[in-house]
C-alpha cells in the first residue's frame, strides 16, 4: 500500500526515484545533502519507499509529540535530545555493531537553515563502524531524488569532506541560499 501511495506521489509531484548503488551492501550511514526544507522528508521517505530502502535516522526530540511522532517513529525516527551532549556516535557505531543490517540515514547539515561546515557525526559513525557513506540527494531542479554512490572514508576528514561535498555541488536545493554546499 505505501509503495501505491509513494508512486502516486511522485507521479502527482512529478518527481523520479534513483539508485545507482549495489543492493548486497546492507550496512551503511546514508547522507541527504542539500537539506534545506520541510519538504525534504515526505519526498526523501517516499523516495526510499520506492528504492525499498528501509532507512532509521535522527531527529530533534521535539518533532515526536503526538501526533507527528507516530509518522517520524513509523518511517524510522529515533528522537534525539539535541541539548545534552550524550556520546551519539559511539552509540550510533553499536547500532551497527548489534546489527547485521542498518541504514542511518544523517543529514550532515543538520538543520533546514544555513550552516557553515557540516556536522562530522556522520563521518565518525561511519569509519568507527567501518561502513561506507551513502550519498543520497534531493535535486529540485531535475525533479529528482536518488542514492548515487558508496563513499568509504580513508580517515583524512579534511580530504574527504571535500570530495564528498564535490559531488554535492551539482543538486540544486529547494532553497539554494540555505545549502551549505556552495
Amino acid at each position: 500500500m505505501l509503495l501505491l501511495i509513494a508512486k502516486f506521489y511522485y507521479w502527482l509531484i512529478g518527481w523520479r526515484a534513483v539508485k545507482t548503488i549495489p543492493p548486497h551492501v546492507k550496512k551503511y550511514v546514508m547522507i541527504g545533502a542539500p537539506h534545506t526544507s520541510n519538504w525534504d522528508f515526505p519526498i526523501a521517505m517516499a523516495a526510499l519507499i520506492l528504492l525499498r530502502v528501509k532507512v532509521n535516522y535522527l531527529a530533534k526530540k521535539e518533532l515526536f509529540k503526538f501526533p507527528l511522532g507516530i509518522i517520524m517513529r513509523f518511517f524510522g525516527g529515533m528522537a534525539v535530545d539535541r541539548s545534552k551532549h550524550t556520546g551519539m556516535v559511539d552509540q550510533m557505531i553499536s547500532l551497527f555493531q548489534e546489527h547485521n543490517q542498518l541504514v542511518l540515514l544523517i543529514p550532515p547539515e543538520g538543520t533546514r537553515g544555513y550552516v557553515k561546515d557540516w556536522k562530522s557525526g556522520f563521518y565518525h559513525v561511519a569509519l568507527g563502524a567501518n561502513v561506507p557513506i551513502a550519498l543520497s540527494y534531493l535535486d529540485y531542479g531535475k525533479k529528482e531524488a536518488g542514492i548515487a554512490k558508496f563513499y568509504y572514508p580513508s580517515g583524512n576528514y579534511q580530504k574527504d569532506i571535500e570530495e564528498i561535498k564535490s559531488f554535492y555541488r551539482g543538486i540544486t536545493a529547494k532553497h539554494p541560499e540555505k545549502s551549505s554546499v556552495r
